[in-house]
């Protein structure tokens, strides 16, 4: 009876944890994507450009001084976290004439953590209007072209989210006024559009061996 057990956990539960994980990565190692090919901000903004980056997007609208919170929470409960990992930036579209306000609001950012993949892009009216459309979400910009929502951008330029999320069912954007919905849904989403990179990556250099 005892060397029973004993082939049994040497031999058994390794292979019942494998074909655990193996699956746990097959059901849940690609974040859905939700609408694609969105559009580049490097036709405003050509120095700045979604391509090929995995990105945090948002629009904080007119009153920066209003959405300085939700920079904030998105600055300690993602950007910090995350900023390090290659190819990973935040873009901040906002409305032509705030320039002075983003200005003060990226040096208070810089204060707490490197700010340098805060990106902001400057661009008129209809440009945030027509991008934000772009998206396809059910959400839309208050009336200084802003939302406390953020947006996943995968390196093609799709939208990715929740098809089955516990609260909306479709899950588009990330309400960052809410901490709790950063820590416990936006932090597990990233880590899962990484680690779906990761993976590609390491399956292309096994590819080329």
């Amino acid at each position: 009876m005892k060397k029973t057990f004993i082939l049994v956990v040497l031999f058994v539960l390794p292979i019942v944890a494998y074909l655990f994980f193996a699956s746990g990565v097959n059901n849940f190692g690609k974040l859905p994507i939700l609408t694609k090919s969105i559009g580049d901000v490097s036709s405003i903004n050509n120095s700045i450009s979604l391509q090929n980056k995995i990105t945090i997007l948002g629009f904080l609208g007119s009153d920066v001084q209003l959405k300085k919170g939700n920079a904030f929470n998105l600055n300690q409960k993602i950007y910090k976290r995350f900023y390090e990992f290659n190819d990973f930036q935040f873009v901040m579209m906002v409305p032509k004439g705030t320039e002075s306000k983003v200005a003060a609001l990226k040096i208070e950012l810089g204060s707490l953590v490197d700010a340098s993949k805060w990106n902001f892009v400057f661009a008129e009216e209809e440009q945030i209007k027509g991008f934000f459309k772009g998206l396809k979400t059910d959400l839309i910009l208050d009336e200084n072209l802003g939302t406390p929502y953020v947006f996943i951008i995968d390196k093609d330029k799709h939208l990715r989210g929740r098809t089955d999320d516990e609260d909306e069912g479709t899950k588009y954007g990330f309400n960052a006024i809410s901490v709790a919905e950063l820590n416990n849904k936006m932090v597990d989403d990233i880590k899962v559009i990484l680690a779906e990179y990761r993976l590609a990556l390491k399956k292309n250099n096994l590819d080329r061996k």
